[in-house]
């Protein structure tokens, strides 16, 4: 494990010498670049509130939980990481995320990013989704039976489908200000 919290540095080079690195926590600093392409042993990595416009975590593919929120990143590829439960990815630039191979999933904050689309029907075992501030246009957990936690508020959306037959267990639930939403499909009408 390397912590490295809040420490202000804009510089992780020699990361690449620790191939048997599991946890990397580097948020609160002034990263504009992260290369842990040999940190493959990752299962954590939390690089939140840096300046980072790209994140390359495809050779980890252990990674279970990554927290990336609060950079300059345009794109992130978590293709490869199908290990995911915890993924934390808001106050981005992002145009697309692909999580349609993520069945472990079971939190998943992407609001605040520029998303015209999200499929999250992979991801059966999702309980919080924060996908709101983006341009969503269509929206459907139903396939999210474990759902408890929703926040889609601010999209576009004109469908919005959260028929997955567990609505009794939704404890936070909020789509407000999608002028467009005229229906919202439910369980029990």
């Amino acid at each position: 494990t390397i912590d490295c919290n809040n420490l202000n540095i804009s510089d992780l080079t020699g990361i690449a010498d620790f191939t048997d690195l599991t946890e990397l926590e580097c948020t609160n600093n002034q990263l504009t670049s992260l290369d842990v392409s040999a940190n493959t042993a990752l299962t954590t990595l939390r690089c939140a509130n840096n300046q980072l416009t790209s994140l390359d975590v495809s050779a980890a593919t252990a990674l279970n939980v990554v927290q990336c929120q609060n950079n300059d990143l345009t794109s992130l590829d978590v293709s490869n990481n199908t290990s995911l439960t915890f993924l934390y990815c808001s106050g981005n630039l992002l145009t697309n995320l692909d999580v349609t191979n993520h069945i472990t999933l079971i939190l998943l904050t992407c609001h605040s990013n520029n998303l015209t689309s999200l499929d999250v029907s992979a991801a059966t075992a999702l309980t919080t989704l924060y996908c709101g501030w983006n341009q969503l246009t269509i929206l459907d957990v139903s396939q999210s039976t474990d759902l408890t936690d929703l926040n889609c508020n601010d999209n576009q959306l004109t469908s919005l489908d959260i028929r997955n037959g567990n609505n009794n267990s939704i404890y936070s639930f909020s789509s407000t200000d999608n002028t467009n939403l005229y229906c919202i499909d439910v369980d029990d009408p």
